[in-house]
């Protein structure tokens, strides 16, 4: 019994098991061996039965190939990792969908130090004993993921250092590059292990991702911008074959990629002298997103910044209205050329093509780059000391440079008008979809309003006006009136959605003035704005149009009124039998039914929870009682009874 125990315990072991598998792979072995040579001839003890069979020694042929593959993927197996996937949601769940990327590294060493506790790949627990990853040590997937992420770790400590708020430093740019060339050399790694260890799609994805990092290593470099070229078109030529198979998230995945690949593409193309890409259409390219063009982005940040500053040379003076301002910073300088570069781009011949979120995405650009130049004069005046003349050239550019900035933040206002009039003329079609409402435009011409008037007293505070200051004054003049008309006609909309009728009329009627005046001023004028003419004769039309109507509704309402008031009468009842079909809350707790409003249903409902006021009740009184004997009874006298006053009584007042 004891040795039967033992038998059925040494069967439970798996050491057993896998030398019975073994034995029996190796009968298998000699089975086949029998049956064919290497040259796939019968051996000559079986060839009388190979040739009756030979049909069938085909078949079997095939099996045994079939079982040698699957013998050898037994012992050499294929690990599968979606590199792409892993990667992105890695990198979107820990940080790098802000930019931050000093969270990202912080995860990278978190996940290695718990793959390496897991693997039990430690390296010494008191002094650090170095343990290389090999094609012998993967004997497991999670060793292929220990080498990804000290790439992904490297690499973002990279980016971390080129996004420092000044700029890496030249010690710091060459700590950088280390950290690019330690993040190459993981990536190598990685696709050489992948080439064995891992399956074919696992091997091209960290081809790819091993041809990114050597591009991303030369781009940053400065040099070799061909070699970074082949690397770029390598990485791209896999994730396009990539993109055409799989499920539609890897598809996705592969098109993003490729769409982040594109403008190194085409920048390296452009250092190399095979493409005439301007400079816009590099900002252009730079306005993609994506983790793969922060460095692209920062790239090309400092190329602008080293060309600007080249340009900023000739830059000396500012204009304004006739007048000339020295710039004596070159910071000033810079970042007012700045300003210049992107106002071509919203008063170019593209300016037409532009969106609205990119223009106004130009704009917050514009608005940083003055407030940068405000800043940098502002301090060149505290350290100007007691030099007048400086002081008053610096003052003057200062005032320049702050009307300038008045002025585009009033296109932009203007802008966000036309984007409010188009919201204002839809309907809401979805629940999620916001309606701008008159109030809004209301604010946005108080805005327009302050700024131009603001506008007006910078130029009108100057002792000596050129005339240049007197025509822009008298411009700022009639595009106020036109603001005010405007207001005033939007401020009516809101009273008129509000059923105020008669101080919408009045309101319609004003900006009707106000409109007619305006396009007066602009008719009188020699170079007239046919721009700002055909908006004010459409508001006078509107303005004339919206107030008959208000009339008109005004005159039905008060016709209306002794009728509603005589059906509302009519219809009080002292049982406060109000409306019968209506039930509320409190009448009706059996029936599962909202009480509660719907505020998408239109005409607007009010809740039914209970009637306020609450209804008349009648109640009990007291009879009223009219006696009509009491003015017919002779009471007695009572004069006997009173008391007699005496003499010293009336002297003394008792």
């Amino acid at each position: 019994k004891s040795q039967k125990k033992k038998k059925k315990k040494d069967r439970r072991r798996p050491e057993f098991a896998i030398s019975r598998r073994i034995a029996d792979s190796s009968r298998s072995r000699r089975r086949i061996t029998f049956k064919f040579n290497d040259d796939g001839e019968a051996p000559p003890i079986e060839s009388s039965i190979a040739g009756a069979m030979g049909k069938d020694n085909e078949a079997t042929a095939m099996v045994v190939d079939g079982s040698k593959t699957n013998d050898s993927d037994q012992i050499n197996p294929r690990y599968s990792i979606n590199v792409l996937q892993l990667l992105k949601s890695a990198q979107m769940q820990h940080g790098l969908r802000h930019g931050d990327y000093t969270r990202y590294r912080r995860y990278c060493s978190a996940r290695l130090r718990r793959l390496y506790k897991s693997l039990k790949f430690t390296h010494g627990r008191g002094k650090y004993t170095r343990r290389a990853i090999t094609e012998a040590t993967v004997t497991e997937v999670r060793f292929l993921h220990v080498v990804l992420y000290c790439a992904e770790r490297a690499w973002s400590h990279a980016m971390e250092k080129r996004q420092l708020p000044d700029g890496p430093n030249a010690r710091q740019r060459i700590y950088l590059i280390g950290r690019l060339r330690k993040a190459v050399k993981w990536a190598n790694q990685f696709s050489r292990l992948c080439a064995v260890k891992g399956d074919s799609r696992t091997s091209l994805e960290a081809e790819a991702y091993a041809s990114y990092m050597n591009g991303t290593l030369l781009f940053e470099q400065d040099r070799n911008w061909d070699t970074a070229l082949k690397n770029f078109l390598s990485a791209r030529a896999v994730y396009e074959e990539l993109g055409k198979y799989g499920d539609l998230e890897n598809q996705v995945l592969c098109r993003e990629r490729l769409e982040e690949l594109e403008p190194s593409i085409r920048y390296c193309r452009h250092k190399i002298g095979e493409s005439n890409l301007k400079t816009s259409d590099l900002l252009q390219i730079g306005e993609v997103e994506g983790p793969a063009l922060d460095l692209f982005k920062a790239k090309l940040e400092a190329a602008m910044a080293e060309a600007r500053s080249q340009q900023a040379a000739s830059l000396t003076e500012f204009q304004w209205l006739g007048h000339k301002y020295p710039i004596p910073n070159a910071k000033t300088r810079v970042a007012i050329l700045k300003a210049q570069e992107l106002e071509k781009d919203l008063h170019g011949q593209d300016a037409n093509a532009l969106p609205a979120e990119k223009k106004l995405a130009v704009f917050d650009k514009i608005f940083t780059a003055y407030h940068e130049a405000r800043g940098y004069i502002r301090s060149d005046l505290t350290s100007a000391g007691n030099a007048e003349r400086v002081k008053d050239d610096l003052s003057g550019l200062h005032d320049a440079v702050t009307a300038v900035l008045g002025l585009r933040t009033t296109e932009r206002d203007r802008l966000l008008v036309t984007i409010a009039k188009s919201k204002l003329a839809k309907r809401r079609d979805d629940k999620n979809e916001k309606v701008t409402k008159p109030e809004e435009l209301v604010r946005l011409y108080d805005l327009l309003l302050e700024n131009t008037l603001a506008l007006s007293e910078l130029v009108s505070s100057r002792k000596e006006r050129t005339a240049e200051e007197v025509a822009f004054a008298e411009e700022c003049e009639r595009r106020r009136l036109a603001f005010r008309a405007e207001r005033c006609f939007f401020l009516a909309k809101s009273y008129s959605i509000a059923g105020k009728r008669a101080e919408a009329y009045a309101l319609f009627s004003h900006a009707q003035s106000l409109a007619e005046k305006a396009l007066k001023n602009y008719q009188d004028l020699n170079e007239k704005d046919e721009v700002m003419m055909k908006e004010l004769k459409g508001l006078y039309s509107e303005c004339r149009s919206s107030s008959c109507i208000e009339h008109a509704l005004g005159i039905m309402e008060e016709e209306k009124v002794p009728e509603n008031l005589s059906t509302r009468v009519s219809a009080l009842s002292l049982s406060g039998t109000t409306n019968l079909l209506q039930k509320f809350l409190v009448q009706n707790l059996d029936a599962y039914e909202s009480a509660l409003a719907d505020p998408n249903v239109k005409p607007a409902q009010h809740p039914r929870i209970e009637a306020f006021p609450p209804p008349f009740q009648s109640i009990a009184r007291n009879p009223i009682i009219r006696d009509l004997a009491y003015e017919y009874i002779d009471f007695p006298s009572l004069e006997t009874r009173m008391k007699k006053k005496g003499l010293i009584s009336r002297w003394w007042g008792k």
